[in-house]
């Protein structure tokens, strides 16, 4: 897996905004870091960023070759690769397991794997996915504002939906597809907004060319939209957390079930010592610019457990000269790295 290490202080698995933030914050940290990543980031499809303070409508491929670049400009590695498993060493630490059969060690792990976005199967949406077919308003809004707009309702957050993309746009019409009846109080806040409602399924998108011109309902009638709003089941990434024991907790919005994540603490620290989770695996509704501070406040707590341990290490050795050799041996290991580090630095 790598030409110089093994096993390295953390390992981060998933290379998308929340893993680099926190591989770099590490990395800066003098931290041994190994990043692998699938390569498949929940936002391909999207041709902009946005609400990123500072690269407000970035590319999100070249957003993320950035952030590889800075890490590795520290002395992170980033390999790509699909991590299937990961399990606890007996002496401490945990062995990570990739596709290919290939494992390497870490003290600390940090999941940064995010989530699938599970799309309704009505023909178009799909190809449509991230296009013209959008979910969150912050992200696409200002690209699609005062134009004809569609809210496919499919679950309990198709009004929510309609209401606040009302923000951007006047014509906002939406179709009641599979989702149960609305209430009384929804429909007149629906009309108080000029919100229109239409009955029966949506059989699927037409598309001219390569533009989105409307919707088409089952008995054939055609409504015309520029661009349709789906709600999404978030299904969290978690193969590699659920090897460790740690299995998904349900998202529910008003009883009723819209995806999955993993349940961490305000710090991304989940049940299982030494394990960290950052992003969208944990925190379903985080956009880009939150997933990466939730990679740097994850990247924090670890290097400051880590601290806690080396210190614990250090007392012990201090205690006992008998260990001694082992914790100065570690400890000249680590400056060695940390120097030959330095050393790459000053080159470039």
């Amino acid at each position: 897996m790598s030409k110089n290490r093994q096993r390295y202080d953390v390992v981060v698995v998933g290379g998308g905004a929340a893993g680099l933030s926190g591989a770099l914050t590490l990395a800066r940290a003098g931290r041994s870091v190994l990043v692998i990543d699938a390569g498949s980031p929940r936002n391909a499809p999207a041709s902009h960023a946005h609400n990123y303070l500072g690269r407000e409508g970035v590319p999100p491929l070249e957003l993320l070759a950035a952030g590889r670049a800075e890490a590795a400009g520290y002395g992170a590695e980033v390999v790509q690769g699909n991590a299937v498993a990961a399990e606890k060493l007996p002496g401490g630490g945990f062995r990570v397991v990739r596709e290919d059969g290939s494992a390497v060690e870490a003290r600390r792990l940090l999941v940064t794997t995010g989530l699938v976005d599970e799309l309704p199967p009505v023909p178009g949406v799909a190809e449509r996915w991230g296009r013209d077919v959008l979910h969150c308003p912050y992200c696409h809004g200002w690209e699609v504002r005062n134009r004809p707009v569609g809210i496919l309702a499919v679950g309990p957050m198709a009004v929510h939906q309609a209401l606040l993309w009302r923000q951007w746009t006047e014509d906002v019409v939406l179709f009641r597809h599979t989702a149960a009846d609305f209430g009384d109080e929804e429909y007149e806040q629906l009309a108080a907004r000029s919100v229109a409602v239409v009955d029966g399924e949506v059989a699927a998108l037409e598309v001219t060319g390569d533009r989105l011109t409307g919707v088409r309902l089952a008995g054939g009638t055609v409504i015309p939209r520029e661009a349709v709003v789906v709600q999404p089941r978030f299904t969290a990434r978690s193969g590699v957390l659920e090897t460790l024991g740690l299995a998904p907790t349900t998202l529910e919005v008003a009883g009723q079930s819209i995806g999955s994540y993993v349940a961490a603490d305000p710090a991304g620290a989940t049940e299982v010592p030494g394990v960290w989770v950052a992003g969208n695996v944990t925190n379903p509704m985080e956009q880009v610019i939150g997933s990466a501070a939730a990679g740097l406040k994850a990247a924090s707590a670890i290097n400051m457990d880590l601290v806690t341990e080396d210190t614990r290490r250090a007392v012990e050795a201090r205690r006992d000269p008998a260990t001694a050799f082992s914790a100065d041996t570690e400890r000249q290991v680590t400056e060695r790295v940390l120097g030959d580090r330095r050393h790459g630095l000053q080159e470039m």
